[in-house]
């Protein structure tokens, strides 16, 4: 890993991430938001991948330092999650990333997958800093974006065999936005799986999706960062 681990203010705390500089020193920032794992190696790879785009990534450990391979497991820390306390954090990683000097940008995008897509969501409907929101199938019953606040335009990947958002669930979030006045782009893979992009799970990885997500990614956040 190319990246740091950091602490910043949150909740009247603080709030740990791993944060992942380019070598330029200097770039947009992105927020990087975890599945229900926890903070572990994937997501920091993902920000280190940033880094090598020239984005400044910033991962902030929602977990607060727990972390899992069990899907039960996995399934309990996300329920366990508390919501208004986790907005906290998504605020403190987005102000804190934004101060720094290696931060070029006045506004960030934000990028979650699984559990982290609806979080993606969640932030930019609740900070006016976001300035481009990426979900990658995005599920988390307890959490309720504002539709109304969000500004950023949102760009979503899902896919065709997902059991947990199937594409049903895709294109009721593409209506709800669309019908708010929101700028949103929805993708559906064929025969790709939930969690497509996580090139640590080989049961479900697709290497040309997860290409092809990535390149319209950065294309969003190069046009509105």
């Amino acid at each position: 890993m190319a990246g740091t681990m950091v602490e910043f203010s949150s909740n009247g705390g603080t709030c740990q991430g791993y944060l992942a500089t380019p070598e330029s020193g200097s770039g947009p920032g992105v927020i990087v938001l975890q599945e229900w794992w926890g903070l572990v190696d994937h997501i920091k790879d993902v920000a280190d991948r940033f880094a090598a785009e020239g984005f400044v990534a910033l991962a902030p450990d929602l977990y607060h330092g727990e972390s899992t391979t069990s899907p039960d497991d996995a399934g309990k820390l996300m329920m366990a999650l508390k919501i208004a306390e986790t907005e906290k954090d998504l605020q403190g990683a987005i102000t804190h990333l934004l101060s720094l000097d290696a931060c070029t940008s006045d506004t960030v995008g934000t990028v979650g997958f699984c559990m982290g897509g609806q979080l993606s969501l969640y932030a930019a409907c609740a900070n006016p800093k976001v300035g481009a929101c990426v979900i990658y199938y995005g599920i988390h019953p307890e959490v309720k974006p504002d539709i109304p606040s969000l500004n950023a335009p949102v760009l979503g990947f899902f896919a065709e065999n997902d059991g947990m958002v199937t594409p049903e669930v895709a294109r009721e979030l593409e209506k709800t936005l669309k019908d708010a006045g929101k700028n949103i782009e929805i993708h559906i893979y064929d025969g790709a799986d939930h969690a497509f992009f996580n090139d640590t799970r080989t049961e479900v990885y697709h290497a040309e999706h997860a290409k092809d997500t990535w390149a319209r990614m950065l294309e969003l956040y190069r046009a509105n960062l």
